[in-house]
């Protein structure tokens, strides 16, 4: 019997959401960076140093960024551990992983970019020491398997990030509908040339489990002192966990 997931509102066999969404990113590379200013007016910025900051990275330490796309997050954090330090950007995309490893190579920033799926990582056992994934998680198919791997490869006593979006504030709600439904497709279609991609953005997040949905998630793969933070009434939050 054929597996089946969502794919935004819709259901689909596993393997035909694995092609869905791989032409979303390959539909959105080109302008993602400049969407993601549009969409949170600059926001997710600020988002993203926080994730820097709560991840407790430091000096010479190894951290894994998956589903890194355009490397926001590898270039902060290859600030962040310095030359003694090491940085893998990965993503399961080429056309996202491609422009992040051209973007650091245009910046001088030489790191190892690999392309992989987050389910199934290349990686030892107990090797980084921070692991992040920054609006990623919800395109997974297995979200479960996915964080089962992040426990995996990580050091014991390092930290895993996950900065995603999340449930808003209840009061703001059917503002937030509004926005998500019918100002972010506009948006898409005009400034990407690309309608749909962004309306399946506005539905993944509807679909994603909420801020304590996912914590329970963590906690039941094996990570421990899971906690979350609610970013802008909760567009986005940030869950933190640890191994032990």
């Amino acid at each position: 019997m054929t597996k089946t997931t969502h794919f935004g509102f819709r259901t689909v066999s596993e393997s035909e959401k694995a092609h869905k969404v791989a032409d979303v990113f390959d539909s959105v590379a080109a302008r993602y960076n400049l969407m993601n200013d549009l969409m949170s007016m600059g926001l997710h910025r600020i988002w993203k140093r926080f994730a820097i900051d709560a991840s407790g990275a430091k000096k010479g330490d190894r951290v894994l960024d998956i589903a890194g796309g355009t490397a926001d997050l590898s270039a902060l954090f290859l600030e962040q551990v310095g030359e003694s330090g090491q940085v893998w950007l990965t993503d399961i995309n080429n056309s996202m992983l491609t422009i992040g490893r051209d973007r650091l190579l245009n910046e001088g920033k030489a790191i190892p970019a690999t392309q992989c799926d987050a389910e199934k990582l290349p990686f030892p056992d107990n090797y980084f020491d921070h692991v992040c994934v920054a609006f990623g998680l919800r395109n997974m198919t297995h979200k479960d398997i996915a964080l089962k791997e992040m426990l995996r490869v990580l050091c014991p006593g390092g930290s895993v990030i996950v900065l995603e979006f999340s449930k808003i504030w209840k009061p703001l709600q059917p503002l937030y509908d509004i926005y998500s439904f019918k100002a972010l497709p506009f948006i898409g279609k005009f400034v990407a040339q690309d309608e749909e991609s962004y309306r399946y953005l506005a539905e993944s997040i509807r679909m994603h489990p909420s801020q304590e949905e996912l914590k329970q998630l963590m906690q039941d793969v094996g990570f421990e002192r899971v906690e979350y933070f609610n970013l802008s009434t909760g567009i986005v939050a940030l869950h933190r966990g640890y191994k032990f």
